[in-house]
């Protein structure tokens, strides 16, 4: 299986989390917010 390379900027990263934030946010608004982190960067441990 190919890795995804593509990730998430910071800023798009800290909007996203916003939208999950707001409780007024749409189902598919929670969905794409919910995409665009999942391909942020991981951090270290």
């Amino acid at each position: 299986m190919a890795n995804n390379t593509r990730q998430t900027g910071t800023k798009a990263a800290s909007a996203a989390s916003k939208v999950l934030a707001n409780p007024k946010s749409t189902k598919a608004e929670k969905s794409a917010a919910a995409s665009a982190l999942s391909q942020t960067p991981k951090r270290g441990r």
